[in-house]
């Protein structure tokens, strides 16, 4: 069995302004207030969930969190703790990310079900996606989700949403500052089927993976390819395995994901 080589941090430093999130229930639902924004794609209008932490916006407006959502799982801003799939720890995330002073944008899939980074015989380039995710990108600089910094964007998701994360290393060059790939592996793999190119751009940004050693979904064995690449090109770049997970949200993901991202400013 192969370890983590990240160490789990059990407390991370966050700012000072809290998120509005806030629990309750007896299962700890987790809800943080959100908008939504409507963005046009060449064919379809599609939705963007969106929040912004509590307190004063810093002069270079809110670091952003792009949250890709998983297969036929839309990102949700409020969540209890039996859902499927880890998706409890989806919510922690972005209450965690927000209690640091990251915004969260969660773009939606096509009719919710999945990315077109990895679909046989799709030319990302060309795609409603690429389209989609160009226009929202203009919205975010405009203005239309709030005062963000747009020189320090972020990306995650998980499942088709992590390959989806290691997609803007692909094709929006120089975007992001930093990514975190949960459950998945390069841009164009397939589950079980990932050959990663030996070859990968320059300014890949700095790569957190994450991944549960008895996912069979997404073998952990394809990620590792990944890391090795990135390593080999001087590119930062850590993982963690959880020994006992599977395809899902890692527990340990809000924690992990947040302190990757305010360590790449």
């Amino acid at each position: 069995m192969k370890f983590a080589f990240l160490t789990l941090i059990a407390a991370f430093s966050v700012n000072a302004q809290a998120s509005n999130c806030e629990t309750s229930g007896v299962l700890d639902r987790i809800t943080c207030p959100s908008q939504t924004l409507e963005i046009s794609g060449p064919h379809l209008t599609r939705e963007v969930r969106y929040a912004l932490p509590k307190g004063k916006t810093p002069r270079g407006g809110w670091p952003t969190v792009v949250l890709y959502q998983g297969s036929f799982f839309d990102v949700e801003f409020s969540r209890q703790k039996l859902m499927p799939f880890g998706g409890y720890n989806e919510i922690r995330l972005i209450q965690s990310l927000l209690d640091s002073g990251f915004a969260v944008v969660a773009p939606r899939a096509i009719a919710g079900v999945a990315w077109m980074t990895n679909l046989i015989g799709v030319d990302y380039e060309t795609s409603e996606d690429f389209y989609f995710i160009t226009e929202m990108l203009s919205e975010m600089k405009k203005g239309s989700f709030g005062k963000l910094n747009m020189k320090r964007l972020y990306a995650t998701g998980i499942s088709s949403g992590g390959y989806h994360s290691s997609r803007m290393a692909v094709s929006f060059p120089g975007v992001f500052k930093a990514l975190a790939v949960e459950s998945a592996s390069f841009a164009d793999c397939k589950g079980p089927v990932c050959f990663v190119p030996t070859a990968i751009p320059e300014n890949h940004p700095p790569t957190l993976f994450l991944h549960g050693e008895l996912d069979t979904v997404v073998p952990v064995g394809t990620m590792y390819p990944y890391f090795e690449t990135l390593k080999a090109h001087g590119i930062d770049t850590e993982f963690f395995v959880d020994p006992t997970a599977r395809h899902q949200w890692l527990e340990q993901a809000p924690e992990l994901i947040t302190q990757w991202f305010l360590d790449h400013p």
